[in-house]
């Protein structure tokens, strides 16, 4: 019998609250034919949108009204499937709610190129002629820088209509990961059994006994074996898919049409994987850390994972997680605090994993509605971290809800990922300087550098694989599982030098979703090099660095993430946030060393 329960098992109070947004399927379904019906009033503007700032406005208020309450439909249909990737009518609803999102965006397709043919200068008439056009300056600034890049209106609408077709390699894939593959129980060395999963598999990459850890990483990567032609195939196709998009775009790269949508340089990507290159002696160490502290003669794969302290460590609640990342946000404001702390008490999370619930976790939301973050809490200081991230997205959220319209709220993953890693930046301090149980503190130490390792790294390492594999496909080469496991194999062989690797590491590209994300990976290295710099900011210069980071989470989208960043004291486009970064990533290595005897 499974040891992962039932959803209907669990407690309410450790699920999220989605009758705040419809209090039945019923409820959902009579929205989203509301929504549909509405749809028609974007399509009646085309071709008149700009013919008087009146027009514009009425157009822009009634997109804002009906875009909200599709996003409502959305996020309720996505949560409820991500609930239980089994269920194949919230599979079902989920897809439709794509579909209308997608029908959605097609009748406003025609807008941006005509914002674009009035051009600045009429932009700029308008908002004389109209006051209220103001406050959608910053929209209107982000439409007209990427005229040369925005087709014609027919194609734009085609564009937009084909978007749920184009994404449909992720969706393949997150069926294939989360509901129809199914991994081998292991036996434990007490001679229990535990049944491999995606939301388990790093805990158990974990555990004390080596042999185990082999066997885990073998029967896991053996599975992914199994369907490597099928997760090759849909990798292809989404990698082929984000080329033929940017092409359609006048871009020269994928990679440039992927920054682009935020505005930033692709420098700014060059410069992560160079720096990162270029400080591999410090991954080198923790790797050779890692094998002082099992006593190895050589690191291998099943290796990586295991902590310095040499075991699970002390058991954290999912009530002691909350009250330590409370206290630990404390350096960001009492109102801050105080609203983490209320939406931890009014089911803002889904604390444990289930039967068929979608692997990993994230937040998630509307402008409408409160967060809502999927977890799969295992009790352990991992899961609290991956917790205190969650939250930083969320807050992120709220302060941003709170400052801006609508048109403006929504934040880029860019400076998304700097929220949430600030929040573990904090975490980690805290107990270190709170906590008095010598094993707890070894453990926060242990988890953060490996935090650190695989946000830095290991994402600026997937970010060089995602490079590799779209300039293939952009100089005409063929992607094949074969060439997928030689690409990976070498980085990982590059990265983690002092481990030996194994045909099964170099499947782990099959795993791993973000791939699907073009582009995607790279902002959690960058992230993590700007919270750090700003979790420094705020140490040095108390509430006043901390009012500036709170104030450049409230901006939202209303400017550009790097402008934003720099609201916060941080500049990404030079190298210093990176190097900084590995000067912290060394001093903790020292304490680790020092700490646990391993040098």
């Amino acid at each position: 019998m499974s040891s992962v329960p039932e959803r209907s098992d669990i407690d309410e109070e450790y699920k999220w609250d989605l009758d705040s947004i419809y209090t039945s399927d019923d409820e959902w379904e009579a929205a989203y034919e509301d929504v549909a019906e509405r749809i028609p009033e974007l399509e009646a503007y085309e071709g008149r949108s700009t013919e008087d700032p009146e027009t514009l406005l009425e157009l822009l208020e009634t997109m804002e009204s009906v875009l909200r309450e599709v996003s409502m439909v959305v996020s309720y249909a996505n949560l409820r499937s991500s609930e239980d990737t089994r269920n194949q009518e919230y599979q079902a609803q989920a897809g439709r709610a794509e579909a209308l999102a997608s029908k959605a965006r097609s009748a406003v397709s025609y807008l941006d190129p005509e914002i674009q043919e009035l051009g600045r200068e009429g932009v700029e008439e308008f908002v004389a002629e109209e006051p209220a056009l103001e406050a959608y300056q910053h929209h209107f600034d982000d439409v007209l820088r990427t005229k040369e890049h925005t087709r014609s209106a027919e194609v734009e609408a085609v564009l937009a209509d084909l978007s749920d077709v184009t994404g449909s390699p992720s969706d393949i894939y997150s069926m294939l990961a989360n509901a129809d593959l199914e991994f081998p129980t292991v036996e434990k060395p007490d001679g229990t059994s535990v049944e491999i999963t995606q939301g388990n598999f790093t805990k158990l990459q974990k555990h004390p006994d080596r042999a185990f850890r082999r066997a885990v990483h073998e029967e896991f990567y053996d599975t992914w074996k199994d369907v490597r032609n099928t997760v090759g195939s849909s990798l292809k196709n989404s990698v082929k898919a984000d080329v033929k998009k940017a092409r359609i775009r006048n871009y020269d790269t994928a990679r440039q049409a992927a920054l682009d949508g935020p505005n930033v340089p692709v420098e700014v990507y060059d410069n992560l994987l160079e720096t990162v290159r270029d400080n591999l002696e410090h991954l080198h160490r923790h790797a050779e850390l890692k094998r002082a502290a099992i006593g190895a003669d050589e690191l291998q794969m099943w290796d990586l994972y295991v902590s310095l302290t040499g075991g699970h460590g002390p058991e954290i609640s999912y009530e002691q997680a909350k009250e330590y990342i409370v206290e630990a946000v404390a350096p960001l404001g009492e109102e801050y605090q105080s609203r983490m702390a209320e939406g931890l008490e009014t089911r803002w999370v889904d604390v444990y994993e289930n039967r068929g619930k979608r692997a990993g976790a994230f937040s998630s939301g509307t402008y409408d509605t409160q967060p809502f973050i999927m977890m799969n809490y295992q009790d352990d200081a991992a899961s609290m971290f991956t917790l205190a991230h969650e939250l930083g997205h969320s807050m992120h959220s709220e302060l941003a809800n709170d400052a801006q319209p609508w048109h403006d709220a929504g934040y880029d993953i860019f400076t998304a990922e700097v929220a949430s890693t600030v929040n573990e930046t904090l975490l980690t301090e805290y107990l270190l300087e709170n906590v008095e149980d010598d094993e707890l503190r070894m453990h926060v130490l242990d988890e953060y550098l490996e935090r650190f390792r695989s946000t830095l790294f290991r994402q600026t390492m997937f970010a060089d694989f995602e490079l590799q594999i779209h300039e293939i496909v952009e100089a005409d080469g063929a992607l094949t599982p074969d060439r997928f496991d030689q690409l990976y194999g070498d980085l990982k062989a590059e990265y983690y030098a002092p481990a030996e690797t194994d045909d099964h590491i170099a499947r782990e590209w099959a795993r791993i979703p973000h791939f699907y994300y073009s582009y995607y990976v790279y902002q959690y290295a960058t992230g993590i090099s700007a919270a750090a710099a700003i979790v420094e900011r705020i140490r040095d210069e108390g509430e006043s660095a901390a009012a500036e980071y709170r104030d450049a989470l409230a901006l939202g989208g209303s400017e550009y993430p790097l402008d934003v960043l720099k609201t916060a004291g941080v500049d990404m486009t030079e190298p210093e946030p990176i190097e900084d970064a590995m000067s912290v990533y060394e001093s903790f290595l020292d304490e680790a060393a020092e700490l646990m005897d391993l040098e």
